[in-house]
């Protein structure tokens, strides 16, 4: 599907089918189109070429028969009613509803139940939304930027709830800032960058996209700066950083690095691999040669949460 804006193209031909159960992280920069894909998922708005089917409906028939929720960042909320008249209001525009005790308790409010929405914390009114949005028993819980404003107890108490659920069939689909959410909770991470997709695949998978490693050591009393420039002409270096007696680069080739170190007499030899933010930034820079490459070819069809 494609969607413009003017002369801006937002989606840019996303080709992608989602299989029910999974968890998956819907990730990019800012601008990539991540915002304008969940709106044409959730029905808000349609694409100018192609078609979304959400369980082999149009999504706004799903959203209508309670298939599908989402929890947004911001609005939804009424300052002057209490967290639990919240949810019985909401829970009275659904044709069939899950209790509404039950739905505080999973969500994590039953406590707050009688607290006025307007003096709720940041982190507690994304929990009501997440509240509001288990009322239909989705099939299908779409997801942005859930964990704003959680503490770290929180965060990990909501995704503890999100695996849960999908353990019993739900599809997760979320997009978020937090890049150890994604890597920690995904059973697949799909990047999208300039509106296209340049990555799909489990987090281990994107992970070892990002060729470069990051290898560090501890320098010899004598003939560092020699050591330095030796290292900066090897093959496969992106970066030479040194701080103090502490010298930590960025290379491809992480063996022949780490060689020429233990060579040199260096110390404290250190490999990392790269991480999923490395992966981030390395596929979604716009200078990135991936960037320019067509959609992975492991996306299917349609974006779907059955197979087509």
């Amino acid at each position: 599907m494609t969607k413009s804006f003017g002369s801006l193209t937002a989606v840019d031909d996303i080709d992608l089918s989602i299989r029910p159960g999974e968890v998956v992280a819907f990730l990019g920069p800012n601008g990539a189109g991540k915002t304008t894909t969940i709106d044409m998922l959730l029905g808000l708005s349609r694409p100018d070429e192609g078609s979304v089917e959400i369980f082999g409906m149009p999504p706004r028939r799903a959203v209508s028969r309670g298939l599908v929720s989402s929890v947004m960042q911001t609005g939804g909320l009424l300052d002057d009613l209490t967290v639990r008249e919240t949810v019985e209001y909401t829970s009275a525009i659904f044709a069939s509803s899950l209790d509404v005790d039950v739905v505080l308790e999973r969500a994590g409010i039953a406590d707050i139940a009688h607290s006025v929405v307007k003096k709720c914390s940041g982190g507690q009114k994304q929990r009501l939304r997440f509240a509001m949005a288990l009322l239909p028993d989705p099939a299908l819980i779409v997801l942005d930027e859930p964990t704003t404003g959680m503490d770290v107890t929180g965060r990990r108490d909501f995704w503890h709830e999100m695996r849960a659920d999908a353990l019993h069939g739900k599809t997760i689909l979320f997009a978020t800032h937090y890049l150890e959410e994604a890597d920690e909770f995904a059973d697949r991470v799909i990047l999208v960058s300039g509106g296209r997709i340049v990555a799909d695949g489990p987090a281990h998978e994107i992970r070892a996209m990002a060729s470069a490693k990051t290898v560090s050591a501890t320098l010899p009393n004598s003939g560092a700066d020699d050591l330095i420039t030796l290292l900066r002409g090897l093959a496969g270096v992106e970066s030479v950083d040194r701080q103090g007696r502490r010298l930590k680069m960025r290379t491809t080739d992480s063996d022949s690095a780490a060689r020429t170190m233990f060579d040199h007499a260096c110390t404290a030899l250190e490999i990392t691999s790269h991480s999923l933010e490395d992966a981030f930034i390395s596929l979604t820079s716009s200078s990135s040669p991936a960037s320019s490459n067509s959609p992975s070819p492991t996306s299917n069809s349609t974006l779907t949460s059955k197979g087509a």
